[in-house]
Order: C-alpha cells, then structure tokens, then sequence
C-alpha cells in the first residue's frame, strides 16, 4: 500500500513537473529585440514575435525567452511579415521555345525565394485556362514557397511571339470558369505583350475579371503609335486592377512621365479611382528615368516586384531585396518598403490574410538587416544609381519554420 501510493505521489508530481514545463516553453520560437514593422497592424517599434506551431503567437514589447524553445536574438535587425512578390515566373519546365510557359526560362520558386525574405509569388501569366493544371501540378504543389498565380487571359498562356496575339485565344468564359474552380490559388487574370491597336485583350481580361471579381494585371504597350494609358485607366480598368511595368520606358508604350520628365496628370487621377501601380522590374521594364521624376512627384509604388525569370534575375534586377534597395536609395522609407511588399502586395491579390504579424495568423516572417557602404544599381539601359545602403535577410521563416539563416543566428539558438 506504501509503494502504491509512492508511486501515486511520483505520478503527481512528474504531472505537475510537466505541466510546468509546457507552460514554461509554450512558443516554438521566439524572435527577441527586433524592430518590428507591420503596417496593418501599426505596429513600427521594437518589439517581440513569439510562434508556436505554424501561427503567430502573441506580439509584444517583453516576452520572457524562457517560455520559448528556440530564441533567435534580432537586435539590431527589422522583423516583418514574409514579403510577397506579386509579378514572378514560375512555370518551369522543359519544353523548348516557349518562353515562359512550361519552359526554361522560368524559375523555380524556392531557388529564390527564401534567400530574399519573400515567402509568397504570384505568378504573373505564364499560364492560361488550357495549361493551368500542369503549372499546378508542377510547380505550385512541389514548392514550399506559397504559389500564388494570375492566369493569362491567353488560353495557351506566355509562350511568346504569335502564341500572345491570338484575340480568338483570348476566352473570357473559360478563363472565369477556370479561376472559380481553383480561387484559393488564383488571384486575378494577366493582360500582357500584345502588340496590336485593339483593346480586345483587356476588355476580355476585364470581363474575366467581372465574372470572377478577381482584378486584372495588366503589362500593357505594343502598338504604333502607343496607345492612350488615361483610356486604359479610365475607360477599361476598374478600382482594383493593377498597373505594372509602372517604371518602364519602352518603345510603343506610354510611360508615366512624360517626355519633359513630368508626371502624367492623369495619373494620379487614375490612383483616385484605384488602379494599383506595380513596379514588375523585369529585364527591360523599369528605367530610372521615369522612376525617378515620379518619385520626386510623390508617384510611390502601390507594390514593388520583380517580374523574375533567367533573364531578369542575371540583369538589372537580380531579386525582389535589390529591387526594394532601389527605391530606398531613392528615398523610400523603410516602413513604406515593407508595406508595399506585405500588407499592400496581400490587398492588392485580395489575400489580406496574409503579409501581417496577427495572432493566429500564418508565422511567415523575415528579419531584414541594412548593410551600409557603397553600392551601384542599374535600370534596364544600364544607368547606374550609386547607393549607401542595401537590404540583406538575415532569416526567412516560413509556417513557423526557419527556411534561411544567412549566418546562423537562428543556428541552435536559445
């Protein structure tokens, strides 16, 4: 009877023990002492992010390390929502000549991603209704990076050339009834590279748009003489849709500033109505003479992206944390970065469940550091803006798991 209850005291108190101990260490991980910027929450000032499982926590100016299993010590560094890159190619594959769709000129999302920050793409038109499911089914399904995707109002989707000037390829009916069947993954219908006077492309994508009440993207230009950007603003898009390319100066197409190098006044009446001005970097799409002045005009971006392929990623724009680089040395704010690369890019794909820091909400987060010294970024000509500061990750977390440690700080930390 004496063991028996021993044995029943032992138990009590290895219960209790316990209990003590998983209330002790009730985080996963705990990001200590970081500036933490999370513009849907108003939040900018240093403070602590606790994760258990996949989900944010709690944030908080002090939290005790003890309670948390891994503490990662962030000071010194900015803490913020998992940046989302809303115009990216990811439709990888290996079919020759055809662009970006299915092809080798697209990129797999992970190979980039992580090392940036960013923890959610939008695929911006590489496919169409008719190869949705081989994107899906390739790519989306098989990355860790959140895929996201606008599908092009193209049925066949970014082959490139001829394949893009297909108006009777361009089915408004089939690319909704597409969108609806898989609306957790697609996010909007994609208008891009059609080189003729009609205005066909949009109406269609517009349409899509409508029946579906996803918003458009549209990378838009093509004929000779240019078609007016204020009827595309004013007449065709609605409150929602999404400009990008917004920087770029190109042949047959439009820009912002015009050739005194001043803005546009009816560009900021199309900001008025709603339209949203994506900055989509690309290899040829964003020239710092059209950045520039728009930006001393108070022109910010509503989202900043990069429009990555093979060809973007080796160029001028490299990745979304070098493209940010640029417009912070062009007097961006920091907060203002951020915003336009989390809460903003998640407003803009109508997915506000994402790019923020709330309770509950998915533990996607990265710890950003400034390096300071003497940098040069170019435009898509090779003009050259020196700077005296970059972005660099330091951590990636995705769903609550460290993905990326440039330099260990998250390495068995405690």
């Amino acid at each position: 009877m004496r063991k028996i209850f021993k044995c029943v005291l032992f138990l009590i108190a290895f219960i209790h023990l316990a209990c003590i101990i998983s209330k002790a260490q009730q985080y996963s991980l705990l990001i200590k002492g970081g500036h933490v910027i999370d513009s849907k929450n108003n939040i900018d000032a240093v403070m602590d992010v606790a994760v258990a499982g996949d989900s944010i926590a709690k944030v908080d100016e002090n939290i005790d390390p003890a309670t948390a299993l891994r503490v990662i010590n962030a000071t010194g560094l900015y803490v913020t929502p998992g940046l989302i890159d809303i115009h990216t190619h990811n439709f990888i594959g290996t079919i020759p000549n055809r662009y970006l769709n299915n092809s080798y000129d697209a990129v797999a999302p992970d190979g980039f991603t992580f090392r940036c920050g960013v923890t959610t793409v939008v695929d911006a038109g590489s496919s169409g209704w008719r190869n949705f499911e081989t994107f899906m089914n390739q790519t989306i399904q098989h990355s860790k990076t959140r895929v996201l995707a606008f599908i092009n109002i193209v049925g066949g989707g970014m082959r490139g050339g001829a394949y893009e000037q297909d108006i009777n390829d361009m089915d408004s009916k089939m690319t909704a009834l597409t969108v609806n069947q898989y609306r957790n993954l697609i996010v909007g219908i994609k208008v891009a590279h059609y080189e003729g006077a009609e205005w066909a492309p949009v109406d269609r994508a517009v349409a899509a748009g409508k029946l579906t009440d996803k918003p458009v993207m549209v990378d838009f230009g093509g004929s000779n003489p240019p078609l007016s950007l204020e009827e595309l603003f004013m007449n065709h898009l609605r409150p929602g849709d999404i400009y990008t390319h917004a920087y770029a100066q190109i042949k047959r197409r439009m820009g912002i500033v015009d050739e005194n190098g001043k803005l546009r006044p009816f560009i900021m009446d199309a900001r008025k109505k709603g339209i949203l001005f994506d900055v989509g970097h690309g290899g040829t799409s964003f020239s710092y003479t059209q950045a520039i002045p728009a930006l001393k005009a108070g022109f910010f971006p509503n989202t900043i992206s990069t429009d990555i392929h093979t060809g973007s990623m080796n160029g001028a724009m490299k990745d979304q944390l070098n493209v940010m680089s640029k417009f912070l040395n062009m007097g961006m704010s920091i907060p203002a970065l951020i915003k336009a690369t989390t809460s903003e890019a998640a407003f803009a794909i109508k997915h506000e469940e994402l790019g923020n820091l709330s309770v509950k909400g998915v533990a996607d987060i990265a710890i950003l550091s400034i390096e300071k010294g003497k940098f040069g970024f170019t435009d898509a000509v090779g003009t050259r803006l020196e700077g005296s500061q970059k972005l660099v990750c330091e951590v990636t977390i995705r769903a609550g798991k460290v993905v990326y440690d440039l330099n260990g700080i998250a390495n068995g930390a405690k």
